[in-house]
């Protein structure tokens, strides 16, 4: 099954899709790869969900790509007496270490390390921004701030900080956990909510050890503040803009938006935009123009995947949701600015032979007008590179390694293959050219660029770039 478009689809699994025959009409309507929410998704039944989208995938004979999404710490206030309390602009408000019920003067905040962290001048937002303090005293054990947006504050409604540094790991003890079985059960990406430094990807690459490559969700100020060191660390990241537009700025948002896809573009790491693409499709059929024109922003930039969340987890119209995204993302990569301004955006090759390689097939295809690179692979960096150029022609990922096909599957403009590995440079270009035939990429008479390294087998050694023939031998292996 090849897609008509580069830019990849990921879609959440819920209640609304969490059975086989819903993954696969999701599959066949576009989603490249499926997100499993460990904040909604009990532990016990994780490998259950790998092994039905697993079986998807052998029905469809396609790789697919699953994403782990890590919930993260979350930060609550505790119980009012009554369950809640008015709060007044204006007024003073403190936020303690004391247990006792609240009120509408102080209640108690279970983190001591935000206490300790907090100073004068910080602002705290409090159920997603609709209340905000502002500290104007610290003590022992206690914050006193001052009430700027008034409204009525409820029993463990959650706090973000958007001006404090928490001394806090991004994994909680429930994140370790979800963290070995994700990784036991066999998914490909692990997703980290709550980055704030590129310690906390550290922590989460060194309990994984190359089992699953890490996406760092980008959706902190602190973490934007240190973006180029969080990006490099990172296999891949994810601009995840509902937790980004609480703690900053709404106006922001857009722009921060376009940093992150850029930067992560230069680095060469995949970039993920999520959160609210097509939110009015969670109960109706057709999304809105403003959303429309967010997703198509999206895939202007050159983002290697859009996220649908509740829209294909719990929402009414999940088929129609990603057939919308898919049709989106289709008609954008067809118009003729599309691919000017992704190469206007284009980044420089790193002085090291694989981007040397990657940049050299991009321009041989670009000046041949070619419709295809065939990558020989076994982890995938080639690929990675070629993607990094955003070339034209579609990158046809052979690689004998099914977890490495696995993972491209969200790498834009990437066509996974999982085959044996060449036996030698002849075999090599004749299967290349068989899958570019079988796939639908190329036909008789065409060339491809094909990208390997020699000898075969050796991670990491992409050293040669060929142009190759098809003839009719290709098509009749095929």
């Amino acid at each position: 099954m090849r897609r008509a478009r580069r830019t990849k689809i990921l879609a959440t699994l819920g209640p609304a899709s969490e059975n086989p025959e819903m993954v696969a009409k999701l599959f066949q309507a576009g989603a490249d790869v499926f997100r499993l929410n460990m904040s909604h998704l009990p532990r016990e039944k994780l490998r259950e969900r790998v092994q039905m989208i697993r079986s998807v995938e052998e029905k469809f004979k396609r790789p697919i790509a699953i994403l782990a999404d890590l919930q993260g710490p979350k930060l609550r206030v505790g119980a009012f007496a009554g369950d809640s309390a008015d709060l007044v602009k204006g007024q003073a408000f403190t936020l303690d270490s004391d247990k006792t019920p609240g009120n509408a003067e102080r209640v108690h905040l279970p983190h001591p390390e935000i206490l300790s962290s907090l100073e004068i001048g910080h602002t705290i937002l409090i159920d997603d921004g609709k209340l905000r303090l502002r500290v104007t005293d610290v003590r022992d054990g206690a914050a006193v701030t001052e009430v700027e947006v008034a409204g009525k504050i409820m029993n463990r409604k959650g706090v973000s900080l958007p001006d404090t540094t928490i001394p806090v790991a991004a994994m909680t003890d429930k994140d370790r956990s979800d963290l070995e079985a994700a990784l036991d059960a066999g998914v490909d990406w692990i997703a980290l909510s709550f980055v704030q430094r590129p310690e906390d990807v550290a922590e989460v690459k060194k309990v994984a050890q190359g089992r699953a490559l890490v996406m760092s969700k980008l959706e902190k100020p602190q973490a934007i503040a240190r973006l180029d060191e969080i990006i490099e660390i990172s296999d891949a990241v994810m601009v995840a803009r509902g937790d980004l537009g609480v703690e900053m700025p709404l106006e922001k948002v857009p722009g921060i938006q376009k940093r992150i896809v850029r930067t992560a573009r230069k680095l060469g790491k995949p970039v993920v935009v999520a959160t609210q693409m097509l939110e009015s499709m969670i109960t109706s059929p057709v999304p809105t123009r403003a959303e429309v024109s967010d997703v198509a922003t999206a895939v202007y930039d050159g983002a290697d995947a859009v996220m649908l969340s509740a829209e294909s987890a719990s929402g009414q119209y999940p088929i129609e949701a990603v057939t919308t995204m898919n049709r989106i993302a289709e008609e954008i990569e067809l118009d003729y600015s599309y691919w000017s301004i992704l190469q206007a955006q284009s980044a420089e090759p790193e002085a090291t032979g694989s981007d040397a390689i990657a940049a050299g097939a991009h321009q041989i295809a670009e000046t041949l007008n070619l419709k295809a690179i065939a990558a020989w692979t076994f982890s995938g960096s080639t690929v990675f590179r070629l993607a990094r150029e955003r070339p034209n022609s579609t990158v046809i990922a052979l690689t004998p390694n099914i977890n490495t096909a696995r993972r491209l599957a969200l790498v834009w403009g990437v066509h996974p293959i999982r085959t044996k590995d060449a036996s030698d440079v002849d075999d090599m270009a004749f299967r290349a050219c068989k899958f570019a035939v079988r796939e639908g990429f190329s036909q008789i008479s065409d060339r491809i660029i094909i990208v390997a390294g020699v000898p075969f087998g050796t991670p990491g050694a992409t050293n040669m770039v060929r142009i190759a023939f098809i003839g009719q031998e290709h098509a009749a292996k095929a």
